[in-house]
């Protein structure tokens, strides 16, 4: 294996080992995973910060007042919202967890409880009255992020209850609390999941499309321990 390393045929040699050979020469090992010449976190981020704007320009529709990446340091706790909101009429507050693919869902849902839990003290600081707090989670629309979200049906039925049609409307009239769950496409108009017009030609994307998401959620549920994404 070694052998094979020194000349170059590195397709040939596990990740694994080529680690631990530099681990022997005390060297770090730099994987970086592109997709049509895009490194991986670029793609996350503007897949990312794309959905962020979709999700701002409907709560502005719909009369919600705004704030985005909203940090936050409160009794130790520390981190950021995605999309933190208010309706004024009603005085509730909106805790949005935005996720371009569907990550650790275990860790996901305790942030977004623990955000919650700290929101009436974040909104005070923003001076914005508070009744009550709902909390959302986004979820870029593909077939792998629905997938993966079925999977686990008890569990967001358990914690978020709220679906699709059924989120919209309490957005365009809240009352009281709500814990929902949300599929939207960027603010381009475009799903993650691919389109295509040939079979032959749309089995082989769906193929190349689902080891990225399955790259990109292992990829966005690491990045937990740095921040929410």
């Amino acid at each position: 294996m070694v052998s094979l390393v020194e000349r170059g045929r590195l397709n040939d040699a596990p990740v694994g080992s080529i680690a631990r050979m530099a681990a022997a020469l005390d060297a770090d090992l730099d994987v970086r995973l592109r997709w049509r010449g895009e490194g991986l976190d670029r793609l996350l981020d503007q897949a990312h910060a794309a959905l962020v704007e979709r999700v701002v320009e409907l709560l502005q529709g719909l009369s919600w007042e705004t704030a985005v990446e909203v940090s936050f340091s409160k009794w130790g706790e520390r981190g950021s919202i995605d999309v933190l909101a208010r309706h004024a009429a009603t005085e509730i507050v909106l805790v949005v967890e935005v996720k371009s693919v569907v990550p650790d869902s275990q860790a996901m849902l305790h942030a977004l409880d623990r955000k919650a839990r700290l929101a009436p003290e974040i909104a005070h600081d923003r001076r914005w009255a508070c009744r009550h707090v709902a909390r959302l989670v986004v979820v870029g629309e593909s077939s792998t992020s629905r997938r993966r979200i079925a999977s686990l049906g008890a569990t967001y039925g358990v914690a978020l209850p709220a679906v699709g049609w059924a989120v919209r409307r309490w957005l365009g009239a809240p009352t009281g609390a709500m814990s929902g769950l949300l599929f939207l496409p960027d603010a381009r108009g475009d799903s993650t999941s691919a389109r295509s017009t040939g079979v032959q030609r749309a089995r082989k994307r769906r193929k190349r499309l689902s080891l990225f998401h399955t790259l990109a959620t292992q990829a966005d549920g690491n990045n937990y321990g740095q921040g929410s994404r």
